[in-house]
Parts: C-alpha cells; structure tokens; sequence
C-alpha cells in the first residue's frame, strides 16, 4: 500500500523525523537525494551524485549554509519538547546535530504539520532568544518522514537517533 492509499484518519505508531539545516545538503551530492521529478517514489533509486547538479544547487543558495553550534543543538532540542508538550504530540527522542536534526514522535495527523511545526517554532525561539540572526535561513525547504508502522521499528528509530549520530 502506498502512501497516498492510507486513509486520512489512519496514523502510524509514530514517525521518524528529520530535517536539514540549510545548505549542508544539496542535490547532486555524493551522499545522493529525492526531489518530485521521480525520485522521490518509494522503492526507485536515488539521484546519483552529479557535481553540475551540485553546483548549480550552490548557485541558487540566497545564504551560507547553516550550522549550529552546541547551544543552538540544545535550545532546538528543548524547543522540540516544548512545542510537542503544548499540541499534544508524543516526543519518543529528538537530537539535534550541527547539520540536522532526527525526531521519534507520535501524533494523530499528517507528518508534514509536525515538522512545519518543529521548524517554525526553533527558528522563532532561537531568534527571540537571540541565537541567530533575524535573516538566517535555518532550514532546507522538506525534510524526511519515515512512518514506522510496527513497536520494533519504533524501537529501532529510537535506538538511532539515541546512539548511531556523530555527536
């Protein structure tokens, strides 16, 4: 069953987030990537690494790429528990590194409201706390969502982003 075959009130047991900070990931990279123009299909192969490609994503970037430091990792982290706290979404784990973050989380409703949610209310607390800049462009435009239908796969996602990121 694909994704667009899931009825709209049928939600996994939670979902594997994650999300890039901007820049540090651009199609053509040799680490591969999805876009829309069929390569973001379950189960087809990824864009391979094409340095032109890499290139020309570099010349579209309106900023540096975007880093964080150790004390922005930890503000993101607990931004992330305090917006799932306040709509009510289940945080299983989230840890934040210099180029992306990985959240476990359940919630009953579509994935994307969950990281539109987690972007915007980092990017605000980490302005209003002055961490950044008010112009930064913190975040990549998507970000990966993984539904993790069965307990051993939510184990599994947690036992990840808990103990294989370079921290």
């Amino acid at each position: 069953m694909s994704m667009d075959q899931i009825p709209d009130d049928v939600f996994p047991l939670a979902y594997l987030i994650t999300l890039r900070s901007y820049g540090t990931w651009l199609h053509g990279d040799e680490r591969t990537s999805v876009d829309r123009h069929g390569y973001n299909v379950y189960g087809t192969p990824r864009r391979a690494p094409n340095i032109k490609l890499k290139q020309f994503a570099a010349r579209q970037m309106r900023s540096r790429p975007f880093i964080f430091t150790q004390s922005q990792r930890a503000e993101v982290e607990r931004l992330i528990a305090e917006v799932c706290l306040h709509r009510g979404y289940d945080l299983k784990v989230v840890n934040a590194q210099s180029n992306h973050l990985h959240a476990v989380v359940s919630a009953q409703l579509k994935p994307e409201p969950i990281m539109n949610a987690f972007k915007s209310y980092a990017t605000r607390g980490l302005r209003i706390a002055g961490m950044v800049d008010f112009e930064a462009k913190l975040w990549a435009l998507k970000g990966s969502r993984r539904y993790l239908w069965k307990q051993l796969d939510v184990d599994l996602a947690i036992d990840y982003v808990l103990h294989f990121q370079d921290f």
